[in-house]
Order: structure tokens, then C-alpha cells, then sequence
């Protein structure tokens, strides 16, 4: 008799909330593997971030708009709550990805008959507050990571926070950014578009400009270089990305003339990578940011936060600083584009760690067998 496959005839649901880079992108890579593995997975989430996505051409069965914003907001997640209700159905399993998402989740599976059962992944840590919104979130997060059958987190201080909030079952999960598609321009073209004269280094950010993402720390370690006389001809800095900072950001820029171009969101990433002399990443917390994943394999020399997952992730294959520490960060920045066997150094030792991380497909194992841990046997019940 030919076994079947570990989730056949199993209807999930992956639930996220407005997303326009690593919780999308992570979203997107699984629904392939999971209906390889038998299940029928409906994605819900906003409109918007599906017409970035494409989950129904990634291989998810349907799509639901649900609309969760990505911060607290009342009246909206009551009327998603009862968007996400309709669309649960008939599901033998929902999983939410990060906190916003699970918030509504953990509400609408409690009015669900049959109660599907539930997996949260923490992506990302709760924003900071205060006041009486603190103590909002901070009750949120709470009853959220109890509803949860299992809580998946991505880095370890993640998963010591669930344990703290009371958690049943809390194991890492580690994110695994897909490949990137090869660069499709040579060095010397996209340093030509980005206007660079010879000689002159290239320095790359990459991510939404947002506050976590630390870009007023990365200009303020622009400026310390600049005032400083360290770098002559001082590097371009080239930050692809859009989000709610960018206008005050443009205004920074032009206001203290600095060398920084704000290039929008681009989906040319391994080109300029593979154009860039250094990638920095001055986020004031991340887990395990798809930006490092994407620089090391890259062969890209990279400066980043010492903070939330990215010690565990990136080991010694990083010049790693305080966040929030521009000048820490300017010394990096100068110490690395000032000294090319240390650039080389961390050019193979990224490459090193890289190698040890799980790929997608890894990635996507571990979460079919937890499926099917909380679902029992294909042909049986939960």
C-alpha cells in the first residue's frame, strides 16, 4: 500500500498581517512544500500584501483578504476577527505568523467550532510602548502565546520571552531567507547607475525604513565619517527600501548634504550586493534577518547590530556593534572598507556560516512534521 503524503487531505491556514518584506517572503517559500506534503493551504492576510506576494501563484489553494494592520488598532482587528472566523471553516490547522497576525488568530479560532489547531511563529519582538498601550501589549502578547498549541521562534531570546509570557511549547524555528535570483548586472554597470566615479567604495542597506531598521543611527555614523575626514573619497551609502520614513529621511539627507541615496524598494538585491563594497545593517533589533542571510551568501563584507538573533545567526562572520551606536558603527564602517584583508576575512567566514544554516527546504520539513505531530496520521484525526 503507498503511503500517503504527511498532511494529505489536511486544510491549513497561514495567517499573516501587512507585510512587505521577511514575513511575506517566508510565507510565500512554504506554500510549494506544504501542498508537496499533501495539505490544502489557504493564505490570509491583507490585499496589499498579497498583490506584492502572489500566494495563489506560489501554490496556495486560495486567498482570503483579512485585514490586519501592523499595529493595534480596535476596530479594524474586530472586523478581522470575524473575516478570519469565516475563512477558518472546515480547517484542521492555522498558523500565524508574528504577533499581529496571532492576535486576531487566537481570537477567531476561540469562536471556531472545533477549535483548529494552533501554531504561532514570532518573527519579531513587540514594538516598544508605553503608558497604557504598554500594558495593552503586553496583555496581548500573553494571552496570544498561551492560545497557541505550539509557538515557533525564530531567535533564541524570542523564545525565552514566549517561555517567560507562559507558553506551553516553545521550540526555535529558524527562518531561512531563499535564495536570490543571480545578479543579472555586472559591478561596473550598477555602480555606473548609482553615478559612482571610480575608486569611490559602495556602501548597502537593505529593508523598510522603519524605525527598528535603525537608518537615523546609520546616518548619523554617515556623519560622524564625513565630519571626521576618515573616508576620502567618502563611500556612497545607498539604501533600498520604502517605507513610513522615508520622507523624513529625504529631508535629513538633503538637509546635511550627506552621501546617501534613498534607491525606493528594488528587486535588483544581488545586484547590489554583488556591486557593494559593504553591506551595513544597523537595525535596533532583529531575529534572523533576511538582509545578513542574503549578504553573506552573497560574499558580501558585512557591519551589523549586535542585537535580538543575529549574534547566534551571524557568529564571527560579521563586524557585529551596539545598537543604536553610530559611533561604533562609523569605527566599523572605516576600520572594514580601510582594511581589505579584513573585508576578505569576513567575506569567507560568511561564507562558512552560511553553510551551516537550514534551507528552505529544511525549514519547511520541520514545520510539516509539527503539522503532523498536531494532527496525527493523514487518514486519522487530530
Amino acid at each position: 500500500m503507498t503511503e500517503r503524503s504527511p498532511l494529505h487531505g489536511r486544510h491549513v491556514v497561514e495567517v499573516l498581517a501587512t507585510s512587505t518584506g521577511g514575513v511575506g517572503t517566508h510565507v510565500r517559500s512554504l506554500l510549494p512544500r506544504l501542498g508537496s506534503a499533501g495539505a490544502a493551504v489557504r493564505v490570509c492576510g491583507p490585499r496589499a500584501t498579497d498583490e506584492l506576494f502572489g500566494f495563489a501563484a506560489a501554490g496556495a489553494a486560495s486567498f482570503r483578504p483579512v485585514e490586519i494592520s501592523a499595529g493595534l488598532a480596535p476596530a479594524a482587528d474586530a472586523a478581522a476577527v470575524v473575516a478570519l472566523r469565516r475563512a477558518l471553516g472546515g480547517t484542521d490547522l492555522v498558523h500565524a505568523h508574528g504577533l499581529r497576525a496571532g492576535l486576531v488568530t487566537a481570537a477567531a479560532r476561540r469562536l471556531t467550532p472545533g477549535r483548529p489547531a494552533f501554531v504561532l511563529t514570532l518573527h519579531n519582538a513587540a514594538p516598544d510602548s508605553r503608558g497604557i498601550r504598554r500594558r495593552l501589549l503586553g496583555g496581548a502578547e500573553r494571552a496570544t502565546v498561551r492560545a497557541a498549541d505550539v509557538v515557533l521562534a525564530a531567535s533564541e531570546d524570542l523564545a525565552a520571552n514566549a517561555r517567560v509570557l507562559g507558553a506551553r511549547d516553545v521550540r526555535m524555528a529558524p527562518v531561512s531567507a531563499p535564495p536570490l535570483r543571480p545578479a543579472s548586472r555586472s559591478r561596473t554597470e550598477v555602480r555606473a547607475e548609482l553615478g559612482l566615479d571610480e575608486g569611490r567604495q559602495l556602501v548597502v542597506a537593505i529593508g523598510r525604513l522603519h524605525p527598528q531598521k535603525g537608518y537615523d543611527v546609520l546616518l548619523d555614523a554617515v556623519a560622524a565619517w564625513e565630519g571626521a575626514d576618515r573616508l576620502r573619497p567618502a563611500p556612497l551609502v545607498a539604501i533600498a527600501g520604502d517605507g513610513p520614513l522615508e520622507s523624513e529621511l529625504a529631508e535629513r539627507i538633503r538637509a546635511q548634504r550627506l552621501p546617501v541615496l534613498l534607491l525606493g524598494r528594488r528587486d535588483d538585491v544581488a545586484d547590489l550586493l554583488s556591486a557593494a563594497d559593504l553591506c551595513v545593517l544597523p537595525s535596533r533589533w532583529e531575529a534572523r534577518s533576511l538582509t545578513a542571510q542574503e549578504a553573506l551568501r552573497a560574499g558580501t563584507p558585512l557591519v551589523a547590530s549586535r542585537a535580538g538573533g543575529l549574534p547566534e545567526l551571524l557568529g564571527d562572520a560579521a563586524e557585529l556593534v551596539p545598537p543604536g551606536d553610530a559611533g561604533a558603527l562609523a569605527d566599523a564602517v572605516v576600520r572594514v572598507l580601510g582594511d581589505p584583508d579584513r573585508a576578505s576575512h569576513l567575506v569567507e567566514a560568511g561564507r562558512r556560516q552560511a553553510d551551516g544554516w537550514p534551507d528552505e527546504a529544511a525549514t519547511a520539513r520541520q514545520l510539516v512534521a509539527v503539522y503532523r505531530e498536531l494532527l496525527g496520521p493523514a487518514d486519522g484525526g487530530r
